[in-house]
This record gives structure tokens, sequence and C-alpha cells, in this order.
């Protein structure tokens, strides 16, 4: 049986939002067009997709937004725009930065910009550190929460010196929101709050929104229609955005009012976490409804530990493991939405038992 399929099987999943069939989406999906009276786009012009990106854009105190296919694609994008703006190629990125860890090299082989690394790879990058840099910087992006560092983001004084050091030196600060609402959700406040300060920011359409996939860029006016002409030229520009906006669009209001409940629940869990010492989680307290969980087995051992539970006893522990710095560690990562939200505390508790046992 595979992973997927041994998932399937469990009646108890742990990690994460429930994933509904293709079926349920697509007939959801559909249902929802049929009630709002939803047409195609065609390229981009079409009231459904134009009302969402204002939408957007107002929700978090910009200009304008736009939609993209892929963050991937936003992200460069607009940091290429930024470097272009400021005549300097140089941009600062955390070690743990998307770009870097997940893109194959995409900034640096398609002669996006040049990246600077900046900060300790355990934890987030601080003003001081930014301070540091002698180089002239076009721009500085920022992900909150950092999901490599466990969901951790900056102290909001920190992150507010850290916007207003960007401001007086003429630095395009730049918000990989893939999560900003968890993140805001973990601040206690506002997203537009969160996004305020920013040149521009990206946002999924799919990771807390819950959707098909695609993206957001969020910035001034003339930024995105910058933004809209490069994601032309790297093939962008694709025929209908509906199936993205309307699978994200029917449920956003709901996502969003579920995200300090989330929160809430992630901090119970972390009040549960102190009784089970061999289960220990990155960062030390929440801040965001998410977190690394560290185990003392190696990488493999953590994944059969997964499947013999699951195969017992119908609890999902965990989607993938990685390898922990220490010889014989391991960890994972752990996203706290629907499934936990909705699981009684007394099976959560029996879950975290059989997995702690089990190590």
């Amino acid at each position: 049986m595979s992973d997927a399929e041994l998932r399937q099987a469990c009646r108890i999943v742990l990690p994460g939002h429930r994933q509904p069939s293709p079926a349920e989406t697509f007939a959801a999906m559909a249902a929802w067009c049929d009630a709002n009276g939803v047409a195609h786009d065609v390229y981009g012009e079409g009231e459904l997709l134009q009302a969402f990106e204002k939408k957007m854009a107002a929700m978090l105190g910009f200009e304008a937004a736009t939609f993209v296919i892929t963050g991937t694609m936003a992200q460069v994008t607009a940091l290429r725009l930024a470097c272009m703006e400021r005549g300097s190629r140089l941009v600062a990125l955390h070690p743990s930065a998307h770009i870097l860890r997940h893109e194959r090299g995409n900034h640096q082989l398609l002669d996006h910009f040049q990246a600077l690394q900046l900060g300790d790879p355990q934890r987030p990058f601080t003003l001081a550190e930014l301070q540091g840099v002698p180089d002239r910087l076009a721009a500085v992006a920022l992900e909150l929460p950092a999901r490599e560092l466990g969901g951790q983001s900056p102290a909001w004084d920190e992150l507010s010196a850290i916007k207003d050091h960007c401001r007086a030196h003429g630095i395009h600060l730049h918000l990989d929101g893939a999560r900003l609402w968890e993140a805001a959700a973990g601040y206690g406040r506002p997203p537009a709050a969160l996004a305020q300060g920013f040149d521009s920011a990206y946002v999924s359409l799919y990771k807390g929104l819950g959707g098909l996939g695609g993206a957001m860029l969020l910035g001034s006016r003339a930024f995105v229609a910058r933004a809209q002409e490069w994601f032309r030229r790297q093939g962008g520009n694709v025929i209908h955005r509906t199936p993205y906006v309307v699978a994200a669009a029917m449920q956003l209001e709901a996502r969003l009012a579920a995200m300090p409940a989330c929160f809430r629940r992630t901090q119970w869990l972390y009040d549960t976490l102190q009784d089970f010492p061999r289960l220990r989680p990155n960062p030390a307290q929440p801040q965001a409804n998410m977190l690394h969980i560290h185990v003392p087995v190696a990488r493999e051992r953590l994944l059969e530990i997964r499947n013999e539970v699951a195969a017992q006893h119908g609890v999902w522990l965990l989607n993938r493991a990685a390898h922990a710095q220490l010889p014989g560690t391991s960890y994972t990562e752990w996203y706290v939405g629907d499934n936990l939200l909705a699981l009684p505390d007394e099976q959560v508790r029996h879950a975290l038992t059989l997995w702690s046992d089990a190590l």
C-alpha cells in the first residue's frame, strides 16, 4: 500500500486540513459558480478575477494586486523589478528562503538577481544583521512566518524596525506571505497591519486558503502593471484564471475566520506536548499555527513508526519527515488546521501517546 493509500485509510489524521476528493472540490466549485453567476476570465479580463484582485489589495492595504500562476514566478519577478528600479542586483534573503531552498537556482540561472544570504539559518534575521550589510541592497525579502524555521517570525518591534530601516535607506522590502494569514493570527494583529510597510507582497491561494493553486502579487499600481508584463514574458499569461480564483474565493472568509482558532489550538497543543518529552516542538513557543516536532530517531525510523501506527491504529501522525542536525534525530512539520480543530482532545492525546510510546 502506498503512503497516500495508507493515509486515506486512516480514520484520524493529525496534521493539515481535510483533503476533499477532486469530485467533492469540483462539485462545490460548480455550485458556487452557479450561485454567483461566474463567467470565465479571458487572459486576465473578467469580473470575478478583477473583483477578487481588488478585494485582496484592499484587505492588505495595497494599491493593486494581480493573479500569478505560481508564487515562484511572483517572487523572483517582484525582486527583479526592485533591482531594475534601484540599479543594484543585490537582494538579501534568509538562508531558509523558499527561493534558495526550493526553486532550483532559478533566480541565478534565469539571471533575475544576485542573492546575499543574511542571518543565522536557525532563526529570523535581525535589524542589526541587516544594518551590518556594507553593500547597497536593492531589496530585502522577508518570509512571515518562516516555514523552514517551524513558523518563526521576528518580534513585532523588530519587524517594525526592519521596515523603518528599509524605508529610510530606499530598500525595496518584499513580503513572502505564503502563510501571511497564519502569521497575522500569531501576532494577534490584522493582516493589513502586518503587510503595512512592505513595498510588495506575495500571498498563496492554496496554502492556508485551501485553493487549487495560484498566487497574488500586491504592490503599487505601477509596480503591478510592470509585473504583469513580465509574467507574460515568462509564460504566465494563462487563458483562464477562473478555476484557481473560484477555489480560493468560495472559502476565503471561512478560512480567514478560522485562523485565530487554529492558533489557539496550536497553543493548546504546545501545552499538551509538555506531557510528551520525546516530542520536542520548535519554536519553543508557538508563533503561528505551524511547528516542527523533533524526535530522537532517524528519519527512516520515524517514517516506519508513522506507517506502523497508521496500519495498526488507523492514525496518521505526520506527512513528511526530514533529517535533523544531530545524528539519529529527525523532525516533521505540523500544520494545525481542520483536522486538529475537529478532533476531541482525548483523541489527540491518544495519538500522541501512540507516537511517543513507539519512540
